[in-house]
Formats: structure tokens, C-alpha cells, sequence
């Protein structure tokens, strides 16, 4: 019974206690390991990527203070990306389970923590403390956006607060489905309750 308790609190990897996961969606057989089960993909068409680049006034920023200091430590799982960017993607929850991010992880050199901001102006209606995802602040922006970030120290907002684009939320901080990762964030966004590939648009961005 005690290790299908730990089995089903893992299954949660990446979910908030709202009603939609934060992380879902798998690989295709070919990015699985034998006797590896997966949960039913939930990628979205291409052309929906184009209508989260602005929500309101704003256009989406990198949810970190100084892009120039973190790097993509694990991609959003895109199934049409090649093989080997869907199994860099790939996240195990268990010893036979494994599933694809449905967000991006990003790192800064030398396991260094460092501040985490607002993507969009907003207001939060999360935060929490997740057994296998960390600290966790979620905010609802205009035309349906939902920002998720996990893997949170330093939690400086709280339910209720209404936040300006860029202003720091949190730290960078420790969770135990992405160990390996040390001091990182877990950034996802969702358009309308489904999971959204943010590397393009954040590599927009990008200097």
C-alpha cells in the first residue's frame, strides 16, 4: 500500500491542485524505454502557439530577471521536434513511467538561484507547496493565459496579489521530480486550460 501511495503522489508530477496539469502529454513509443507506460498526448496544433504572444497590451517576457543568466536545462516535449530534442524533453516519474514537459526548466551556471519574475502582468490565484514539484505560484493573465512556475524558494506573492509584468516573485529553488536539475524554474504556460509550447516565443526574444 505504501508504494502505491508513492506511485500515485508522483503520477501528480507537475499538476497543481486546480483542476488542469502542469504537467502532462508523453513521448511517442520511440522515446520510451521498454515497459515504460505513458499518459495520452495532449499537444496542440502549431498555429495556437501564435495567439499567446500578447496578452492584453503586453507580449510575454522571459520569466526570469536576467535571461542572460539562465539556459533551457529541458525543453517543452514538441512531438513534431526530432528525437532527440522529444527525449531531452522527457521527465521520469517513476521507475516505469515517464512523461514530456509540458513546460520549459531553466538553469543558471554554477547551480546558482536567482530571481524569478512575471512573464505577464496578472493576478495570482496559486501558490502552494507540492511534495515532487516544490513551491508553486500560479497566475491568471487576460485571453485565457495561465503562467505556472515551480521549483520555487523565496515565494514573495501571495493568493490574491495582482502583479506587474517583470515584477520577482520568487526565487529559483529545489523540487524533487527534477533533482538532477539543481536550482532551477519550471515555467509553463496554458492557453484557455491547455498546455502551451512556450520556446518560441520566448526565443523571440531572446540576445
Amino acid at each position: 500500500m505504501a508504494a502505491a501511495a508513492i506511485i500515485v503522489t508522483l503520477m501528480w508530477v507537475y499538476q497543481g491542485p486546480d483542476e488542469t496539469p502542469t504537467m502532462s502529454t508523453t513521448p511517442d513509443t520511440e522515446a520510451t524505454t521498454p515497459g515504460t507506460t505513458a499518459e495520452e498526448a495532449t499537444t496542440q496544433p502549431a498555429e495556437e502557439e501564435e495567439i499567446i504572444v500578447k496578452s492584453g497590451t503586453e507580449t510575454m517576457q522571459w520569466p526570469v530577471a536576467d535571461r542572460n543568466a539562465v539556459k533551457v536545462a529541458r525543453s517543452f516535449y514538441d512531438i513534431n521536434a526530432t528525437k532527440e530534442e522529444r527525449e531531452s524533453a522527457l521527465v521520469q516519474i517513476s521507475a516505469d513511467t515517464i512523461v514530456g514537459s509540458t513546460g520549459i526548466s531553466l538553469a543558471a551556471e554554477g547551480d546558482k538561484s536567482f530571481d524569478v519574475a512575471a512573464a505577464l502582468s496578472g493576478k495570482v490565484f496559486l501558490v502552494d507547496k507540492h511534495p515532487t514539484n516544490g513551491n508553486i505560484v500560479e497566475i491568471k493573465h487576460a485571453d485565457g493565459l495561465k503562467t505556472v512556475y515551480q521549483s520555487l524558494s523565496d515565494v514573495q506573492v501571495k493568493v490574491g496579489d495582482e502583479v506587474e509584468q517583470g515584477a520577482i516573485i520568487a526565487k529559483a529553488g529545489r523540487n524533487e521530480i527534477e533533482r538532477q536539475l539543481g536550482n532551477h524554474l519550471f515555467f509553463a504556460v496554458y492557453q484557455n486550460g491547455t498546455a502551451v509550447n512556450p520556446n518560441t516565443l520566448l526565443d523571440q526574444q531572446a540576445e
